[in-house]
């Protein structure tokens, strides 16, 4: 057929084409592809994949491809990288994505590394190790055996464990390979901290005492209180040392000789806690810089100005119930911007700026519940039978651990929490190490520790 002809033709079967139902159009069609030919099916398969099967993500510009993928949660572009090597390579080149993504579960995103590969392979471990957490999954235990009687003081930093017995010993753990690096002889130990070179002890017999790891001898000997101490805190810089003790004072020392500054009183219950910190907001009662003294008891905490000024005043009382029928949970948090305590009421969140309550966090059955770390996007609760992981930012419970029998003591000073910094994000590097421990009563020490990655 001539071409004009052809045209011709082509023409009026289209115009009769399209006056057809739908049904006599496929009867058409079905009838056209029963006469066809090898060389017409193929010229058919290879259109209709053009036609039906249009890859936006391969017509769109590379922008407007990202800003469509951001609709798409994680899990869905996951499974539309295996759509084709096109796709994979244009969803695994969104940097933002995938950032984002990885802070939706409470990662740690460093902006200056832009390499979309790297976010998503982040991505994928994240996922894997917030999976663990929900399937409670992500932690293992251990014990450290060594004392001879029940343990009474704990503290950690840096990878090491020091623990303080009635058998009157202290020793300094390294907890991933359990082995006691120190021990030696000292008083009955209510509080212990500790640094490279040596171990300051609070103790039962109404004493602060500071050792020497190396040679196990006692360097310093702090007397003055008239009852147990239960806390203490030093700080090599200033050169002084804090106690609280169960004579409801707070007392001041130079660490190096030992002599008392100052006795702070105001507590009408044991001081349990003492924490010496740099403030790091201002205020009309300090500056960024200054060293800040918080000591707590049952119902009260107090903020002090560090100094060796004799008459030195509180700055401020908080509490949660004014008429005393609420009391605090051991343990308190204080990072130079936020105090955090919790109670029967819940978790209470003071800024450090105002004193203001920032807020009150209320998970259900939270009455047994106390508090062992507080960060930017995780806190660390636990009660008589489990450690819990709450995500800060919906204020639920996220994971939950299993924990033995144990003494919870009304000091709080038997339990701690071991690394925080995945408190503020975990980041893939930061979830490691120890998590939690506390003594138990055959003298043990039970370690719970974040398991390796799978």
């Amino acid at each position: 057929m001539e071409k004009k002809d052809f045209e011709a033709w082509l023409d009026n079967i289209s115009i009769t084409f399209l006056s057809l139902t739908d049904l006599q159009k496929n009867e058409t069609l079905d009838h056209l592809i029963s006469l066809s030919g090898a060389v017409q099916l193929r010229h058919l398969s290879n259109n209709l994949e053009i036609l039906l099967k249009r890859d936006f993500l391969k017509l769109l510009p590379l922008e407007l491809s990202f800003y469509l993928l951001k609709w798409l949660d994680p899990q869905t572009l996951l499974t539309c990288c295996l759509v084709s090597k096109q796709w994979n390579k244009v969803i695994s080149a969104c940097t933002e994505v995938w950032q984002t993504a990885c802070k939706n579960l409470g990662w740690q995103i460093d902006d200056s590394v832009q390499d979309p590969l790297h976010w998503k392979k982040v991505y994928l471990k994240a996922i894997l190790r917030m999976k663990q957490l929900k399937d409670h999954e992500a932690f293992e235990t251990s014990s450290l055996i060594g004392h001879s009687a029940r343990v009474y003081a704990l503290y950690y930093k840096d990878g090491l464990l020091c623990t303080g017995s009635d058998d009157l010993s202290a020793k300094l753990w390294d907890v991933s390979t359990g082995q006691c690096i120190y021990g030696i002889q000292t008083h009955t130990c209510a509080a212990v901290k500790f640094d490279e070179q040596k171990l300051v002890t609070g103790s039962f017999d109404n004493t602060v005492a500071c050792w020497e790891w190396s040679s196990g001898a006692k360097t310093q000997h702090f007397r003055g209180h008239t009852g147990a101490v239960f806390s203490v805190d030093y700080n090599d810089e200033l050169d002084v040392l804090v106690s609280g003790s169960a004579d409801f004072t707070v007392k001041v020392w130079a660490l190096s000789t030992g002599t008392c500054l100052n006795t702070l009183t105001g507590h009408t219950e044991w001081v349990t806690k003492v924490v010496l910190q740099k403030c790091k907001v201002k205020s009309l009662m300090h500056s960024p810089g200054d060293y800040i003294l918080l000591s707590a008891d049952k119902y009260e905490i107090k903020i002090w100005p560090i100094g060796r000024e004799i008459n030195c005043k509180c700055l401020k009382t908080l509490s949660v119930s004014e008429d005393r029928s609420i009391s605090l949970q051991p343990r308190l948090h204080f990072d130079g911007k936020y105090i955090v305590c919790s109670s029967a009421l819940g978790l209470y969140q003071w800024d450090f700026a105002s004193y203001d309550i920032l807020r009150v966090i209320k998970p259900p059955d939270f009455s047994n519940v106390s508090l062992l770390g507080f960060g930017e996007i995780f806190a660390l609760l636990f009660d008589n039978r489990y450690l819990y992981i709450m995500d800060l930012r919906t204020e639920k419970l996220i994971s939950r651990w299993p924990l033995p029998e144990y003494r919870k003591s009304k000091r709080g000073s038997s339990f701690l929490t071991g690394e925080t910094s995945w408190l503020n994000g975990l980041n893939g590097q930061n979830d490691m190490g120890l998590v939690f421990a506390t003594s138990m009563p055959d003298h043990s020490i039970h370690l719970v520790l974040w398991k390796e990655h799978g």
